[in-house]
């Protein structure tokens, strides 16, 4: 169990919560041969598109340090156990808490119900704290994040490497963060409707990358797809091919689908009819075809696995257990490290659905 540290000074920046509560983070510090090496996590969480879900949010852990928990679990990517984490089990391993809602992109308030949209300002006092807590002198670092979490490793990547010298070497992992720009069940766009509200209400636009905005709009500019080609800092995509969240957030959720058609589907993938998987099949293509330009970068790495999945770095089982979902007889965290320390040039794309036996797919009740 890992202990939770506030941001000092956080404040005075006013780099704070929704609520106006500093943000935080836990580290572990890395020991032995990992003593100069970071891997920062970057918490996800979901968005606040309006107001009401905002002002929700802000009495919950995503939205106020005051329901942070006082100390969590390390594992997956950030366990410090050789077996279950074999290529950074040693280095200082580090989880930033999400409380801010557009995932630390952010940078407006809204006084008269007391909400504060500080996500770039949480991201920057963080890394301040962090670089005055040893990781100036870093050999190497890796900007990792799952779901909302990895939507702002991307969109941070390059700022990331800015923050080191050269010789330091600096990649980026997205775990669940390719979130598409895609049509769904009904034919609206409900993820591209969500965004467009994160983007406005929360003053992200001007946070985005600048490759982008000068030729896409800003709610355009928060979709992956619209952003890695861009981005000069090796990067490796983890993502499943029929990502669970998108599945039933983006694609089919309830109010596109008022006849409950994709209710079994939702829940579990061996529920979809035929018609409803090739709907998925579709999905997949979008996904595939939008991370086409990656495979020809050698400092890229990919690993799209036909699993209905949803974030596999932080759970042990799915990052490296016995056994845990493989491309190649190759698991997640052997990908990611070969990718990382260059041993391997990684593009694990897998065969459809559903020809993986080792997915680890998710069942909701």
């Amino acid at each position: 169990m890992v202990g939770l540290t506030l941001v000092q000074g956080a404040a005075a920046k006013g780099a704070v919560c929704l609520d106006g509560t500093v943000p935080g983070y836990h580290l572990h510090r890395g020991f032995g041969s990992g003593a100069n090496s970071w891997l920062i996590q970057l918490e996800g969480g979901g968005w606040c598109n309006n107001i009401r879900t905002c002002v929700y949010r802000k009495k919950t852990r995503r939205g106020s340090s005051n329901y942070f928990e006082k100390q969590i679990p390390f594992i997956g990517i950030l366990s410090n156990n050789a077996g279950e984490n074999p290529d950074f089990y040693n280095w200082n391993r580090v989880k930033v808490r999400y409380c801010d809602g557009a995932s630390f992109a952010g940078d407006s308030e809204n006084k008269a119900v007391g909400l504060q949209f500080r996500g770039q300002r949480i991201w920057q006092a963080t890394m301040e704290d962090l670089m005055s807590k040893g990781m100036r002198n870093a050999n190497q670092a890796l900007l990792s994040g799952c779901s909302a979490g990895a939507l702002a490793s991307i969109l941070h990547c390059d700022e990331f490497r800015e923050l080191f010298p050269r010789r330091t070497k600096v990649k980026c992992l997205s775990d669940a963060g390719l979130f598409m720009d895609a049509t769904d069940v009904s034919g609206g766009r409900t993820v591209r409707d969500f965004f467009h509200g994160v983007v406005s209400l929360q003053g992200v636009g001007r946070n985005l990358p600048r490759t982008c905005t000068n030729h896409l709009d800003p709610t355009s500019c928060f979709f992956p797809q619209n952003l890695i080609s861009n981005i000069k800092t090796p990067l490796f995509i983890l993502n499943a091919a029929y990502d669970a969240w998108q599945v039933q957030e983006s694609l089919a959720p309830p109010k596109v689908d008022p006849r409950g058609n994709w209710v079994s589907c939702r829940k579990n993938i061996d529920k979809c009819s035929a018609q409803q998987i090739q709907f998925l099949q579709g999905f997949r293509n979008t996904m595939l075809n939008a991370v086409r330009g990656l495979s020809s970068y050698r400092q890229s790495g990919l690993f799209i696995n036909s699993c209905f999945a949803h974030c596999q770095s932080e759970r042990q089982d799915t990052w490296l257990g016995k056994p845990s979902p493989q491309i190649g007889n190759k698991a997640i965290a052997w990908a990611v490290g070969d990718w990382y320390f260059d041993r391997a040039n990684i593009k694990a794309i897998d065969c459809p659905y559903p020809c993986d036996k080792t997915c680890h797919n998710l069942v909701f009740r």
